[in-house]
């Protein structure tokens, strides 16, 4: 399974001068409840950066400017007390990085019975709203998560935003490679390379397959006898040596290529690979799967925009696996997602089947490739729809991944079922209503409070299907 990133935080707590003379124990007493803050997000595998406690202006641009030297994910703001918003706006409104404004208390409970001088404890979240509001107006795009420590959901919350973030700045910094031009022909995922670099960060190198051949070249004996050991115990295999030999050159070959080039993601056009003798006389489909199993992006037909979004969500939300929908099953209601030969293993329900695969569009050999279905359960299909003037939005439908096919066919093909929340033609027409391409990313797990995040500090408009307005 693909072992996401870590989320690393820049905490920074606010305090209020006034209460250094009025109160001077105060800021002591507040002490173990800044511990406690940084405890939790710790006990969640976020990395915590804490900036001492900031009173006045200068104080939080020292902390802004550190945080931003120190590249974190997330500004991450607790009101230890009251703080008015001028000391802190400037500084969180001029950083590119993401905020998350935590609305918490030391104490849970503040009802008749409690003694009102508690008040000094635990009135942090007027400084927050003063802030938020200032924030608002400056027009800093910023998330609120609010409740107490000791409710888990609280902290999920947070972390969920905070890995929206985390993806945010991945989808920014990505390096996709693309083996071959675009497909012929298809237009929804083409963006101009300067379009993405300019609007989303994304960077992109076009090579062609003989570009690969040094590396492929290079690939010895041992490594592609350790390559194939490895896939005999990963995946139920049922392929000729000759296939996986060839097919684990250039796959090794491959990798060896985006490692050494530090790529965070990549697509290729299969029909770019056309030789029928020579190391790379094989489409690289099994390479594409332990790329994306590995963390790394991927996308087909040179759709490097997908790949970047697929590298994304895998290294900071969820497990992810590249698919299109193919074919509606009406009466079902459900859809048929599946692809030529590319799918993450470590979403596959059980061990996948490493096969030789029959390849007709080129005179290319057959390649070793997996055929599997997605593991069943509840799971999100994302889409990166460009839309009018070079703008971005994000496309997210919670499904319900269903079980395996039954006809004997399939065990030669990736496959696999989804029902949409929404009734199927309800679903389609709002899908290709809001500019949805034919390629998507498959993520598992309860990331949606993280999907919103990552779209809203990626920039991407945001819908819900089946909850627009």
């Amino acid at each position: 399974m693909t072992i996401m990133d870590q989320p690393r935080i820049g905490l920074l707590p606010l305090y209020l001068r006034l209460y250094d003379e009025a109160v001077p124990t105060l800021c002591g007493e507040l002490a173990p409840f800044l511990a406690d803050v940084v405890g939790a997000f710790e006990g969640r595998a976020v990395e915590v950066l804490t900036a001492p406690i900031c009173r006045e202006a200068e104080q939080v641009a020292e902390a802004v400017s550190y945080f931003e030297e120190e590249a974190v994910d997330c500004i991450v703001t607790l009101h230890l007390t009251y703080s008015p918003s001028l000391e802190a706006v400037d500084a969180l409104s001029a950083t590119s990085l993401p905020i998350l404004m935590l609305d918490t208390t030391p104490d849970v409970a503040f009802g008749p019975d409690v003694d009102p001088m508690r008040l000094l404890y635990n009135h942090g979240i007027h400084g927050l709203q003063d802030l938020a509001s200032m924030l608002r107006r400056r027009g800093k795009d910023y998330v609120v998560v609010a409740g107490h420590l000791s409710d888990d959901v609280t902290l999920d919350r947070a972390c969920a935003v905070l890995r929206g973030a985390h993806g945010a700045f991945m989808l920014g910094t990505t390096r996709v490679l693309r083996v071959g031009p675009t497909f012929p022909g298809m237009g929804d995922f083409y963006v101009p390379e300067e379009v993405l670099s300019a609007k989303l960060g994304i960077l992109v190198d076009e090579i062609a397959p003989d570009e690969l051949l040094s590396a492929v070249e290079a690939v010895d004996e041992e490594a592609i006898v350790a390559e194939m050991k490895e896939e005999d115990e990963r995946f139920d295999v049922d392929a000729p040596d000759e296939v996986r030999r060839a097919s684990s050159r250039i796959g090794l070959g491959l990798r060896h290529y985006l490692e050494t080039n530090h790529y965070d993601a990549f697509s290729m056009n299969f029909l770019a690979f056309d030789q029928a003798e020579g190391p790379l006389n094989r489409v690289p489909f099994l390479e594409c799967g332990h790329a994306m199993a590995r963390g790394l992006g991927y996308a087909g037909e040179g759709d490097v925009l997908t790949a970047a979004l697929v590298g994304a969500l895998s290294k900071a939300i969820g497990p992810t696996t590249f698919t299109e929908m193919f074919c509606p099953d009406w009466a079902g209601d459900t859809v048929f997602l599946s692809h030529m030969g590319e799918f993450n293993p470590a979403v596959a329900a059980g061990k996948a089947r490493l096969y030789e695969k029959e390849f007709p569009f080129t005179p290319a050999q057959n390649p070793a490739a997996l055929a599997c279905a997605p593991q069943p359960g509840d799971a999100v299909l994302v889409n990166i729809a460009p839309g009018p003037k070079d703008s971005f939005g994000l496309i997210v439908a919670p499904v319900t991944v269903m079980g395996d096919g039954t006809h004997p066919d399939y065990k030669d093909w990736i496959r696999g079922w989804i029902k949409p929340a929404v009734p199927l033609p309800a679903f389609l027409e709002a899908y290709s209503q809001h500019g949805g391409t034919h390629h998507n990313a498959l993520v598992y797990g309860d990331c949606m409070d993280a999907l919103a995040a990552f779209a809203k500090f990626a920039g991407l408009d945001y819908v819900v299907i089946g909850e627009e307005k």
